[in-house]
């Protein structure tokens, strides 16, 4: 679980230790549930257990929020890191 306790990220990832592939949409929207609103935000990437998105706000690490996604429905996840406009959002459960 995470708890809210992770920095923003500052140095570029050097080397991709990820445990699952990413999925690379092409122009694919979502919406993303902040606080009691929502907004269209763009796919970077997807993987099981999380995605990172386009999104100008500043969510706060750790903040809990709810993905729309076109294929899986409603995700709820939690914001893991924010860097130049992008938005990290790790799944509270991995999907399939």
């Amino acid at each position: 679980m995470l708890d809210g306790s992770m920095i923003p990220r500052s140095v570029r990832r050097m080397f991709d230790e990820r445990s699952e592939p990413r999925e690379q949409p092409v122009s694919q929207t979502a919406v993303l549930e902040l606080r009691g609103r929502k907004h269209v935000v763009r796919l970077e990437n997807l993987s099981p257990s999380g995605a990172m998105v386009i999104f100008q706000a500043m969510p706060h690490i750790g903040e809990q929020v709810a993905l729309h996604l076109s294929d899986r429905g409603r995700v709820r996840g939690q914001v893991c890191w924010v860097r130049d406009g992008r938005v990290g959002v790790n799944f509270a459960a991995a999907s399939e």
